[in-house]
């Protein structure tokens, strides 16, 4: 099979070209065009979730019967002038064709109608561009040229890739149909779809874990060198970063490395201040795999090595209410069970230390504003679009993957608290995948009691 021509064949003025880059002249073009060595892409496997999507394609055209759907890969979105953010495609696409790479930009699968019930899936996509007849996007176009961000499949590749028909991006023109980027009801299928993970998900998930407890494990290590700089979160969040790339795609979403009152802070990004011995670092942190499958994980740390005592009464505290809340996972149970479990625990306690007059209502809530979990998958709040009669106001499903994370955010400036709980923020969350035989923690045999960590950050460090 054969390319057709590329979308950035002809004028130049279709090309990305950045307004430094040096004119070409006639004779460079043709130079440019001639006497290149056939390269074609080694022989490689198929898509690592090949064997899956088949059954995952056909469980959502049995959604849709006789309808068009289109689920788009997604576009650039420009950081800077002419620099984009590194693309990802959108989870939906990921899970119904396997391809996760930063290529897929532009790319639409359609599922079009065939017969009453079926679909036939059509993959369009922007195929390598060749590099003669006057077409100059291999070497000039900053976006999609091979010289500039790598190679693409040719169509044929494609195929043998994903073991889809694929077309060339061209040929799919204005399309009609429902577009998972713009129908409400598509994109909540696709979402519901998504809710129980298959096994080979579950080994994504665990293996995301796996990696992010590396990159805990490295950010412990470093400790004493983050310590010492100005900007300790961030050195923090570098170390992560570096595991996370090194070991799969990057993290899942943008790393929290809070200490000290920034802890109380539910999602602290910005990451630029200083460590000090005397306080806890509150680390959420997920490597995503290749196959963009995420972690997500919360441990706050002493960074002495040692709790206090009101330190350790926090932890201890969220500790709790994270069992009691990983104790009411299970089939059957309402999604909102786990937090409620949660969240009297929180109260109870907060009613002992005399910061609540009584465990009733929900004052609490002062203290812990947010939910104590989601669904975890491709996304790190996955299926997100799924109705709430299927979701947060629905049952829980054997091979559903969730979080379970309750925490205490008691702000530094808050009267309600006694001194010396104040400026303290402590998270405790891991993965817990939803089974009849009990739940499964993706983080088991690593350390979550007070004790066990200080035991856990002594040995690294040793």
């Amino acid at each position: 099979m054969t390319d057709t021509p590329s979308p950035a064949t002809g004028p130049a003025s279709r090309l990305n070209i950045g307004s430094h880059d040096l004119p070409v002249s006639p004779e460079l073009s043709r130079f440019m065009a001639a006497d290149w060595a056939p390269s074609p892409l080694p022989d490689a496997a198929r898509v690592s979730a090949h064997a899956l999507t088949p059954a995952r394609r056909a469980r959502l055209s049995a959604r849709f019967p006789g309808e068009r759907l289109l689920v788009p890969a997604g576009e650039l979105k420009v950081r800077s002038n002419d620099c984009d953010h590194r693309f990802r495609p959108h989870s939906a696409y990921a899970w119904l064709t396997g391809l996760t790479g930063e290529d897929q930009v532009g790319h639409v699968l359609v599922l079009e109608p065939s017969g009453p019930h079926g679909h036939e899936p059509v993959l369009y996509l922007r195929p390598r561009s060749p590099r003669a007849d006057g077409n100059e996007e291999f070497y000039r176009d900053r976006r999609y040229g091979e010289f500039w961000v790598g190679r693409r499949p040719d169509l044929a590749e494609a195929e043998r890739l994903t073991g889809l028909r694929c077309a060339h991006l061209d040929a799919l023109g204005s399309p009609t149909g429902r577009n998972a980027a713009t129908d409400a009801e598509l994109a909540a299928a696709l979402s519901e779809l998504r809710l129980v993970k298959d096994a080979w998900e579950v080994g994504q998930l665990q293996l995301a874990v796996d990696h992010t407890t590396a990159g805990f494990e490295d950010v412990v290590r470093a400790l004493p060198r983050a310590l010492a700089h100005p900007r300790g979160e961030r050195w923090i969040e570098g170390v992560f970063g570096l595991r996370a790339r090194a070991e799969g795609n990057g993290t899942g979403y943008d790393t929290i490395a809070a200490s000290g009152a920034h802890a109380c802070v539910l999602h602290w990004i910005r990451n630029d201040g200083p460590l000090d011995r005397g306080d806890l670092l509150l680390l959420d942190a997920g490597v995503e795999t290749d196959s963009l499958y995420t972690a997500d994980i919360t441990r706050t740390l002493p960074l002495s090595g040692r709790f206090s005592p009101v330190q350790r009464q926090v932890y201890e505290l969220v500790l709790a209410a994270q069992e009691a809340g990983m104790a009411a996972l299970r089939p059957g149970a309402s999604f909102r069970d786990f937090h409620r479990a949660g969240m009297r625990v929180i109260a109870e306690g907060l009613a002992e230390w005399g910061v609540l007059k009584d465990a009733r209502g929900d004052l609490h809530r002062r203290y812990t504003l947010c939910s104590s979990g989601h669904m975890l998958g491709l996304d790190v709040h996955d299926c997100a679009k799924a109705r709430a009669e299927t979701y947060l106001d629905g049952v829980l499903e054997e091979g559903q993957v969730l979080t379970v994370e309750p925490g205490l955010y008691l702000q530094p400036d808050d009267e309600t608290l006694p001194p010396e709980l104040r400026g303290i923020g402590v998270r405790i969350e891991d993965d817990i995948l939803d089974t009849e035989a009990g739940n499964r923690n993706l983080w088991a045999g690593r350390p979550r009691a007070s004790a066990d960590v200080e035991a856990w950050m002594a040995r690294l460090k040793g």
